[in-house]
């Protein structure tokens, strides 16, 4: 079970054009006052009076700034079809398997058939992996994960480390940014000055522009130890 994730930092930019006026006017000899002014642009094309002098396309191209990315129109396609949200999904796989802690979710599938990846253990370290229909709410058969010794005894010790719940943890991240949990997960800690420090990473998408804030949450304080908006 790979236990990182990381983030990619925004590129922005606007585009700027520059503007042209031109006008010319003539007249004609002695006394005689022309009915009309002759006008042209920079260019020497002639135009009515009065007519700006930059040409106008009949259709505008659509500004960069209004379209989404690729992560970002997926994110829009599947969020909102996820009718069950990820502590209800993590409830029914503790459900599925009995004494169990939730230690992962990530919303997957596509928009057609949304689920929620789930991952529960057992206090002695034995992990399953539990698919949640993210519409009905339905778990499917959990899927023993790995069976080394040293894996087990290394997620035992994290549950008993982990003070901090997943709904708390997921509770602070959207304490500062409002949005959709889509990814939680309890690991190490990436970030911080301390290598043992366990951690729940959450994934927060914002449902007015469609990014994902990254959290790494201290899972004995609370505390938030690192976050990142991946708008790319």
């Amino acid at each position: 079970m790979d236990t990182n994730r990381s983030g990619v930092v925004v590129r922005r930019g606007r585009p700027a054009g520059p503007r042209t006026i031109g006008l010319v006017c003539a007249v004609a000899a002695a006394g005689a006052l022309l009915a009309g002014c002759a006008g042209g642009n920079d260019t020497g094309s002639p135009q009515k009076s009065g007519a700006p002098s930059r040409a106008v396309p009949a259709t505008a191209p659509a500004s960069p700034t209004g379209s989404l990315n690729t992560d970002q129109a997926q994110r829009k396609a599947l969020v909102p079809k996820a009718k069950v949200d990820y502590g209800q999904a993590l409830k029914a796989a503790i459900a599925a398997v009995p004494s169990s802690e939730a230690i992962a979710a990530e919303l997957k599938g596509t928009p057609a058939s949304p689920y929620w990846d789930t991952v529960v253990a057992t206090t002695d370290g034995a992990a399953y992996a539990v698919r949640v229909d993210a519409v009905s709410g339905k778990a499917e058969q959990p899927r023993p994960q790995s069976d080394d010794p040293e894996d087990k005894q290394e997620l035992a010790a994290r549950l008993t480390k982990a003070t901090v719940t997943a709904q708390q943890a997921a509770q602070t991240a959207t304490e500062k940014t409002k949005g959709t949990v889509t990814t939680i997960e309890l690991g190490n800690a990436e970030h911080g000055n301390n290598n043992d420090t366990v951690a729940w990473t959450v994934g927060v998408v914002t449902t007015d522009d469609w990014n994902e804030t990254t959290y790494e949450i201290d899972a004995t304080t609370r505390k938030v130890l690192w976050m990142n908006i991946d708008q790319d």
